[in-house]
């Protein structure tokens, strides 16, 4: 069964996107078969329908929902001048977000303080830095599940830079 949500898109208009719903209608959390359709990221399979809809692409920073993504100021709103990705260095940084959220006293406060600014500051960098090189890196720890040292991989690009 899908699942549908709005998440703001390029030059914050907001769209719909699918995934396969993975918390059963009536429950908050998700069962068994929820937690691998997540685990597994298959749950993200139907975002291909918001794909050939060209309201994303494969790579870029991910689609947030409303209250965040069009309340960016200043320079972060470089985040809305693209659409949206299925994948991106952010999301393999927070990978298991739903984890490390589920150990703070107070989620929500530690994803607006914490997360949220770093998520922009890492698709801030890709936007200023993206590559055919930093792309294929991202697709093959996406598509292969390697894990990535995102902080480490910037610092490195960084370094060679100079």
């Amino acid at each position: 069964m899908l699942f549908k949500q709005v998440r703001i898109g390029k030059n914050g208009i907001p769209f719909t996107l699918y995934k396969f719903r993975s918390i059963p209608i009536g429950s908050t959390k998700p069962n068994a078969w929820g937690r691998f359709l997540r685990r597994t990221k298959i749950d993200e399979l139907p975002q291909i329908i918001n794909l050939l809809k060209g309201d994303m692409v494969l790579i870029g920073p991910r689609p947030d929902v409303p209250g965040y993504a069009d309340q960016l100021k200043g320079s972060n709103r470089i985040v809305l001048t693209v659409k949206p990705g299925i994948t991106g260095l952010a999301s393999l940084k927070y990978r298991n977000e739903e984890q490390l959220l589920s150990k703070q006293l107070n989620p929500l406060q530690y994803n607006d303080e914490v997360i949220w600014p770093d998520k922009v500051r890492i698709n801030k960098w890709y936007l200023n830095n993206r590559t055919l090189y930093i792309d294929l890196i991202i697709l093959f720890s996406t598509f292969l599940s390697i894990p990535i040292n995102v902080d480490d991989l910037i610092r490195k690009i960084e370094h060679n830079k100079k």
